[in-house]
């Protein structure tokens, strides 16, 4: 496995891969890798001849009040998983690489950031867009993966790609779970044990939404006010950020569900932040629905 440390190096090293008739797909990460991230190392190793990640923490997508300096770091760890994995190549960029001295570029985000994480977090996406990018010129890829645990993410990036003609293909990969139901995600290691037990109740307020649609229920309010009623019971989450059901394509709310809907959910368990969410199945069909 090659490491690469400028955008010139992993540029290089991309064309030379595609010149070699290769198709190479690209893995985005900040890091502190867990099985999730190598799901879609996995599907880009299915769907390509080789694999390049990347490793870099982003300082533009994080506010001041956020956790950019506490953010885990475990390199040498994700090094071996990476090579254990197969990739080609990691692309390991130092902050002066991707943002040198008078860099003032951004990538204004596409209309679908504007809710949700837009609300909550109003600079983040406007740093995932613009570092998406330059990860898109550094390593010109023919496939982009993706995890769905952070939906809307994929489809700002998905957006701007399309509106951008970036032309690179942006695959979104089914989110990975505990054997309990949570979703994994980097910043689980914050998680105190009793923490870790209270965590569960985002995967069981999703779960309430899918069985009681699958009972027949399509308001959408009615659905939320369930989310919520799960989320805090049992001593559960301290803050919720939202509990929404929306178009799964736009996210914009829904009243009812007569068309594919997602249901999201940010809250905080304790002093972290954690985010999920379930594609909502639907019969459009059946009398229920409409």
């Amino acid at each position: 496995m090659k490491t690469l440390s400028t955008p010139d190096e992993a540029r290089q090293f991309t064309r030379a891969l595609r010149a070699n008739g290769k198709r190479v797909g690209l893995v985005p990460t900040m890091g502190a890798l867990h099985a999730g991230h190598l799901s879609l190392v996995d599907q880009s190793q299915r769907h390509c001849d080789a694999t390049i990640a990347t490793i870099f923490v982003n300082p533009t997508q994080f506010a001041a009040t956020e956790d950019l300096s506490c953010y885990p770091r475990t390199l040498e760890q994700d090094y071996e998983m990476l090579a254990a994995a197969g990739v080609a190549a990691v692309f390991v960029p130092q902050n002066e690489a991707m943002y040198p001295p008078g860099f003032s570029t951004y990538v204004e985000p596409p209309e679908v950031a504007r809710t949700l994480e837009g609300n909550c977090r109003p600079e983040h996406f406007r740093g995932v867009t613009t570092v998406v990018m330059k990860l898109f010129h550094a390593v010109p890829a023919d496939c982009a993966f993706f995890g769905k645990k952070d939906y809307q993410q994929w489809k700002v990036i998905q957006a701007m790609s399309r509106d951008l003609d970036v032309g690179i293909d942006v695959i979104a990969c089914e989110i990975i779970r505990e054997p309990d139901g949570l979703a994994l995600s980097s910043r689980n290691r914050y998680l105190d044990p009793s923490e870790r037990h209270r965590a569960l109740r985002l995967s069981a307020a999703l779960k309430d939404v899918e069985q009681a649609i699958a009972a027949g229920e399509r308001d959408a309010a009615t659905l939320q006010d369930r989310m919520r009623q799960t989320l805090v019971s049992g001593d559960g989450v301290h803050q919720i950020d939202y509990a929404v059901i929306v178009n799964a394509d736009t996210l914009v709310p829904l009243a009812n569900l007569d068309r594919p809907a997602v249901a999201l959910i940010a809250a905080r368990v304790g002093q972290t932040r954690l985010i999920d969410n379930k594609e909502l199945c639907v019969d459009l069909g059946s009398p229920s629905s409409r």
